[in-house]
C-alpha cells in the first residue's frame, strides 16, 4: 500500500456532538442501580462541599469572635466527622466508577468485535487493517475516561455549582452578582473555541489512525522489507507520519490550551469584582468577617467546578472523535446480510446454476459479463486463464462472499440471497492460496473447520492430505503450538494443514482456489491421491494455473475478460486448438 493510501482520510459520519454523548451515556444505563448509589454518594459530598464554608464563617462569627472554644471544638469534631466521611465515600465512589467505566467499555469493544464480523469483504477491502484495529482498541479505549468523568465530574460538579450559586444568592444576592462577574468571559471563550478543538482533536484521531496502519502493514510484510533492503525507505515514511501525527496534536494542544488562562482570568476578575464590591459598594460594615470568609471560599468553589468542567470538555472534545469513530463501525451496515423472510438452506446436493452474472468491485469496472452455466451435483469444474479475469470472483460469488449486480446465483435451484449466509457457508468448503492459521495448536487449526470435531477425526483429516506424518515428526505432534500464520513451518506444511482444515468440515461443494500452489511436486502428487477421494461424489471448483493439476476435471472453463469463453474436459478442449490449447503448450515448454 503506498503512503497516499494510508494517509487517505477515514470517512465518519458527521453525528452531533450530543447524540454522540447521549449514545455513550446509554452504555452506562445497564448499571442505573450502581449509579443511583454513586448519585447519592455525590450529593452526600456535593452537600459537604458547600456547608465547609458555612463551618468556617459560624466558627468565625459565633465561635471564635465571642471566644466560646468550647462550642468552637464541638464544631470543629462534626466537621472533621462530616469531612472523614466524605473521604471514604469519595474512594467508594472512584472504586464503583472504574468497576461501572470498565464493565462498559468491554461492552462496546465486544459489539465493536462482533460488528466487525459480520461486516463484508467489501469493508475490510476499503480500509487498512491497521486502521480497524486503531477504532478497535485506542479509540474504544479512549472512552474510558470520558464514561468515567460523565458521572464522576460532570454530574457532581454541576450540582456543586448549581448549589454554591443558590447559598451565594441567598446569602446575599448583590456579592453573588459580583462574585461571578467573570463567568461571561469563559463562556464566550468556550463558544469560540469548541468548534476548532473538535476538529483539531478529530484529525489527531486520523493521523494516529495513520501510523497504527504503517506500522501493522509493515511488520505483516517485513520479509519484503528486508528481501529489497527498504529499511531505510520504510523509517523515512514512518517519520513522515510520526511528523504529521506531531503536529496535528500539538496544534490540538496548543487550541486547548486557551481554556484555561480564559478561566484563570475569570476567577480573578471575579475575586477583584467581590472583594471590591464588598469593600467599595456593600460597605464591609454591613457584613461580617465570617461572610466575607465564606464568599471568599465559594468563589473558590464556584471557579473549582469549573475549572474542572473545563478540563472535562477539553477531555470531551478530544476524545468524543474517538467516539464518533468507534460508533461509525457499529453504524455501518453489512451488504451481505440475511434480509427479511430468508430460510435455511435445507441439506445439498451440490447443483449450482448461473443465471446472466454481471458483477463489479468498487471501480465499477465489470470483472464478470452476463456469465451463465450449470454444474450437475458431484462435477468437478476447473477455472483456468490468466490472472484478472474473474476466476477468483466465480467462486466468491457462490460463497456470497460479494453479491451479484446483475443475474442470479442458485444452488439447488434456491437463490442464494434467498437463504441464511450461516446455511450456505456452512455447506461450503473453501481454501485458497493464502490460508491463515491460528496462533494455538495444529490439532486446534484443523478443529476450526468442525468446532465439535474428534481428535479421531482430526488426524483422519490429516491423513487425507498426508500431513499425518510430518506432524507426528514434530515433538509434540498435533499438540505442537504454531505462532500467528503457522511461522516456523515450511509453506506447504501450513498449506497442508489448512487442507485438513478444509476437508474435516465435510463440505457439500468444495472450493479449492491455488490449494496446492505452495506445494512442492513430491507432496502434491500425494495430495492430488487425496483430493481425487475427496471429490469423489462432491461438486467442486478449482482454480488452477498449472494445468497439470486439473487434467482430470469433468470439465473446464476457460475464464478471460470477465467470459467464459472455452468449455470442456482436457481432451475436447486440446482437439478444439484454442486459448486453452495455447495454455497447455505454453506450460509444457
Amino acid at each position: 500500500m503506498s503512503i497516499n493510501a494510508i494517509k487517505e482520510d477515514e470517512w465518519v459520519s458527521d453525528k452531533s456532538k450530543s447524540e454522540t454523548i447521549r449514545r455513550l451515556l446509554s452504555y452506562l444505563w445497564e448499571y442505573k442501580k450502581k449509579i443511583i448509589v454513586v448519585l447519592f454518594i455525590m450529593i452526600y459530598c456535593v452537600a459537604v462541599s458547600i456547608i465547609n464554608p458555612l463551618f468556617m464563617e459560624k466558627a468565625v462569627d459565633d465561635y471564635i469572635t465571642p471566644k466560646d472554644f468550647k462550642g468552637l471544638f464541638i464544631l470543629i469534631g462534626i466537621a472533621v466527622a462530616v469531612n472523614i466521611v466524605w473521604i471514604l465515600l469519595v474512594k467508594l465512589r472512584m472504586h464503583m466508577m472504574a468497576g461501572i467505566t470498565n464493565n462498559a467499555v468491554r461492552k462496546i469493544r465486544e459489539e465493536v468485535f462482533e460488528h466487525l464480523q459480520t461486516l463484508d469483504f467489501k469493508y475490510f477491502d476499503s480500509r487498512p487493517t491497521g486502521k480497524i484495529l486503531s477504532r478497535v482498541i485506542s479509540d474504544v479505549n479512549s472512552l474510558s475516561n470520558v464514561l468515567s468523568n460523565l458521572v464522576i465530574t460532570l454530574i457532581p460538579d454541576s450540582l456543586l455549582l448549581v448549589g454554591i450559586v443558590v447559598i451565594m444568592l441567598i446569602k446575599d444576592w448583590r456579592l453573588a452578582l459580583f462574585a461571578m462577574a467573570g463567568f461571561p468571559l469563559l463562556l464566550v471563550s468556550i463558544t469560540a473555541l469548541e468548534n476548532l478543538c473538535h476538529k483539531n482533536w478529530k484529525n489527531v484521531r486520523k493521523k494516529s489512525s495513520n501510523v497504527s496502519a504503517f506500522i501493522h502493514e509493515e511488520i505483516a510484510g517485513i520479509r519484503i522489507v528486508k528481501s529489497y533492503s527498504a529499511e531505510e525507505e520504510t523509517l523515512e515514511t514512518f517519520d513522515e507520519l510520526l511528523d504529521e501525527h506531531k503536529k496535528s496534536f500539538l496544534k490540538a494542544v496548543r487550541v486547548n490550551d486557551f481554556y484555561n488562562p480564559f478561566i484563570e482570568i475569570g476567577w480573578a476578575i471575579s475575586s477583584f469584582a467581590m472583594y471590591f464590591a464588598a469593600v467599595k459598594v456593600l460597605g464591609i460594615d454591613n457584613m461580617t468577617i465570617g461572610t466575607l470568609i465564606a464568599f471568599g471560599s465559594y468563589i473558590g468553589l464556584f471557579w473549582q467546578p469549573i475549572s474542572n468542567l473545563g478540563d472535562f470538555y477539553n477531555q470531551l472534545i478530544t476524545n468524543i472523535a474517538a467516539a464518533e469513530r468507534v460508533f461509525d463501525v457499529l453504524d455501518t451496515e453489512p451488504e451481505i446480510s440475511d434480509k427479511t423472510g430468508v430460510t435455511e438452506l435445507p441439506p445439498i446436493i451440490g447443483a449450482v446454476e448461473f443465471k446472466d452474472v454481471t458483477f463489479a468491485y468498487e471501480d465499477k469496472v465489470k470483472v464478470l459479463k452476463d456469465v451463465s452455466f450449470r454444474v450437475k451435483p458431484g462435477e468437478t469444474i476447473a477455472l483456468v486463464g490468466p490472472t484478472g479475469a474473474g476466476k477468483t470472483t466465480i467462486v466468491n460469488l457462490i460463497s456470497r462472499f460479494y453479491d451479484v449486480q446483475e443475474g442470479t446465483v442458485l444452488i439447488d435451484g434456491h437463490d442464494i440471497k434467498d437463504v441464511t449466509v450461516d446455511s450456505l457457508r456452512h455447506q461450503m468448503g473453501i481454501m485458497t492460496q493464502d490460508n491463515f492459521l491460528f496462533s494455538g495448536t495444529i490439532k486446534d487449526n484443523i478443529r476450526y473447520g468442525k468446532l465439535d470435531a474428534t481428535d479421531e477425526e482430526i488426524e483422519a483429516a490429516a491423513k487425507v492430505v498426508n500431513a499425518h506424518d510430518f506432524i507426528m515428526k514434530l515433538e509434540k505432534g498435533y499438540d505442537t503450538e504454531l505462532a500467528e500464520r503457522g511461522s516456523g513451518l515450511s509453506v506447504g506444511q501450513r498449506q497442508l494443514i489448512a487442507f485438513a482444515r478444509t476437508i474435516i468440515s465435510n463440505p457439500a461443494i468444495l472450493i479449492l482456489d491455488e490449494a496446492t500452489s505452495s506445494i512442492d511436486t513430491k507432496n502434491e502428487l500425494m495430495v492430488q491421491a487425496g483430493i481425487a477421494a475427496i471429490l469423489k461424489g462432491r461438486t467442486s471448483f478449482v482454480i488452477a494455473h498449472r494445468l497439470s493439476t486439473i487434467r482430470n476435471a469433468d470439465r473446464i472453463f476457460v475464464v478471460d475478460d470477465g467470459q467464459i469463453l472455452e468449455e470442456g474436459n482436457h481432451d475436447e478442449l486440446m482437439a478444439k486448438g484454442g486459448i486453452y490449447y495455447n495454455l497447455s503448450m505454453a506450460q509444457a515448454v
